[in-house]
């Protein structure tokens, strides 16, 4: 048994026995909402600039967008949120948005069509990781004042060609779709930054909640707007406790000093169901497990190398052990319910088969390192691929880190493998698409971080030109289609291991409603809670 194991067998342990004498002791504020998560990988709270899960979850309850999703109704897609309505040219190219009247930002200042001009532009001219959301349609630093132009209280997008309007919409509702105020912001500007280095820790927004402090691998804390337009949210504040542990999570939130326990492993997923005054919310997260390999790696860019790899996985295994109930087997890139996607699992633990590829490729055993982050389950997949690998005479050294320090090599082409998740940013098929698949300019100095194609240095094999056919198409049965071979021949060819897809199962107090965790768009809302 390792370290790992003998610790986390020790905490668990000592919980069970804890907590079956421990009655509730404590009850959060009727007005508080308190969380625990792991908020480690949060690197920045510019909507410009946050691609991680944790600082999304924030970040969408504290800006609006020009469109958004409604969180009591999910399955509607994208709803008028900042602008009230929208009209498209005749050619397809230009959305022209009319704004919401009456709107404030939190500082007071009104929300204009000038502010999502701003916001916008700003995405394109700091060209920060998720800026490739926005400039994929064709919007440069050089035509940004062209291409996004104000005429009063509207507000025109000009794309470079003609794309399906849900799109383009989808593609407002991610993060870097949040408008900010553009007069305070521009109030702390410092050395040009349009406010980049301010907004990384303070807000300017006009969302339900405003951003009242950020804690790294400690605290975020929100404060509700009492002047949003939607309503005035019931929870006056929402705490997100960074808590590492799933044990910990657990006896905090029978102890009643947590409402929510967003991290659970599946043994403490069934201990909270057993116990009274909480329950647990389930849904089908569009989050998805995966291993890539750099491919400037000598031995790992080899083709039959890359499909060994895959034969190395104990998909079923994990899934039915310390993975039960908590991700399902899935091999593709696009999550269940995306237009697209498939349910294909072609690949099972086969040692034969992969030894025998790994001679083909000419490989008699090597030394590798997983980046992965230090969060349970996945240290428990990263052990089990350990063992896995060593069967095949793969030597794997694991560098276990924060989520930050992590993905920070990874988005720098510094790891061998890595071994992490990855949650669409918007709901079309794009979003996974357009960055598991496409690469336009894999050179180094094309810095696209955005990419996950490029972040492990793999030119996609004509992928990319099918992947941006795909995207064009206005036929929907034709573009599922599409994405449909694409997948097919990633399965085939890429460098990406895409192992399980996610079952979020919190544990929550039942006297909290309302929660909507936000499915497979992965859109968390706390403003629709009540105690």
């Amino acid at each position: 048994m390792s370290y790992f194991r003998k610790l986390m067998a020790t905490a668990a342990m000592g919980v069970a026995v804890g907590v079956t004498a421990l009655p509730v002791i404590a009850e959060t504020p009727a007005n508080m909402l308190v969380i625990a998560n792991r908020i480690d990988d949060i690197t920045t709270l510019d909507p410009a600039q946050s691609f991680e899960f944790a600082g999304s979850d924030v970040l969408r309850n504290v800006y609006g967008k020009l469109v958004n999703f409604d969180p009591n109704n999910l399955d509607a897609g994208y709803q008028p949120d900042l602008a009230e309505s929208w009209t498209v040219s005749e050619d397809g190219k230009t959305i022209t948005f009319t704004m919401r009247e009456g709107v404030k930002f939190h500082s007071g200042n009104p929300v204009r069509a000038e502010d999502v001009a701003f916001s916008l532009k700003r995405v394109v001219l700091l060209n920060k990781t998720p800026s490739f959301i926005i400039t994929q349609f064709g919007f440069t630093p050089e035509n940004v004042d062209e291409t996004i132009v104000v005429d009063g209280n509207t507000v025109s997008i000009t794309t470079d060609k003609r794309y399906a309007t849900s799109f383009v919409l989808n593609c407002l509702t991610a993060t870097i779709g949040g408008v900010v105020d553009k007069e305070l912001v521009m109030a702390n500007e410092v050395d040009g930054d349009m406010g980049n280095t301010w907004l990384a820790t303070n807000s300017a927004g006009s969302g339900p909640y405003s951003l009242a402090s950020w804690k790294p691998k400690e605290s975020v804390t929100l404060n509700a707007n009492a002047d949003y337009y939607g309503g005035a949210p019931a929870m006056k504040r929402v705490i997100v406790r960074h808590v590492q542990e799933s044990a910990t999570q657990r006896l905090m939130l029978e102890r009643g000093d947590i409402d929510v326990a967003r991290d659970l492993n599946p043994s403490d997923v069934e201990g909270v169901r057993a116990a009274e005054g909480v329950e647990i919310l389930e849904e089908m997260r569009g989050r998805l497990m995966y291993i890539a390999a750099s491919q400037k790696h000598p031995e790992l860019s080899k083709p039959g190398v890359r499909q060994a790899l895959k034969y190395l996985i104990d998909y079923e295994g994990m899934q039915n052990s310390f993975l039960k109930g908590a991700y399902v087997t899935h091999q593709n890139f696009l999550p269940k319910t995306y237009l697209g996607a498939v349910d294909e699992n072609p690949f099972s633990l086969n040692l034969d088969k992969a030894k025998a590829l790994l001679a083909e490729a000419g490989v008699d055993g090597m030394e590798l390192t997983i980046g992965v982050r230090e969060a349970q389950e996945r240290l428990e997949i990263a052990q089990s691929l350990q063992n896995t690998f060593g069967q095949a005479g793969i030597t794997v050294n694991l560098e276990v880190g924060t989520g930050k320090q992590i993905l920070g090599k990874y988005r720098a082409r510094e790891l061998d493998i890595y071994l992490g998740a990855w949650g669409p940013d918007y709901p079309d098929p794009h979003t996974n698409a357009g960055t598991f698949a496409y690469n336009p300019d894999n050179s180094d100095a094309a810095n696209a971080t955005g990419l996950l194609a490029w972040r492990n240095s793999w030119d996609t094999g004509g992928l990319t030109e099918k992947t941006a056919a795909a995207v064009v198409e206005g036929d929907r049965s034709k573009r599922a289609e599409m994405y449909q071979g694409i997948q097919a021949q990633f399965r085939d060819t890429s460098p990406f291991a895409v192992m399980f897809q996610k079952v979020e199962q919190a544990g929550v107090a039942d006297n909290i409603e309302g929660l909507n965790l936000g499915g497979a768009i992965t859109a968390v809302s706390y403003w629709t809670v009540t105690k």
